[in-house]
């Protein structure tokens, strides 16, 4: 891929961003050198190399669930705006109408 005053230009107006000229040079520069560093690992044997899933040794740490007090339902909405029947009754959010 080619890196050049077009490609950056395309970016720019991509990510909505305004730059100035002096920038537009540097990220040529800079994608220009990142795709050559990619370049370069890309000659890296990795034939034997197993992809990396976790950094560490470890695995997941599961632990017991372990069940705990509950509050009563009366409880729970005790400080609510508004409740229906131990329920927390909000603004209807879906319009269920087909207009």
């Amino acid at each position: 891929m080619k890196i050049d005053k077009n490609l950056i230009l395309k970016l720019e107006d991509l990510s909505r961003l305004k730059l100035s000229d002096e920038e537009r040079e540097s990220m040529v520069s800079n994608l220009s050198d990142m795709l050559k560093l990619v370049e370069k690992l890309k000659e890296l044997p990795t034939d034997d190399v197993e992809p990396l899933i976790y950094v560490n040794g470890e695995t997941n740490i599961w632990r017991n669930d372990e069940t705990e007090t509950l509050i009563s339902a009366d409880m729970a909405v005790k400080n609510a705006p508004e409740a229906h029947n131990n329920f927390f009754s909000v603004p209807r959010v879906i319009n269920l109408d087909n207009k």
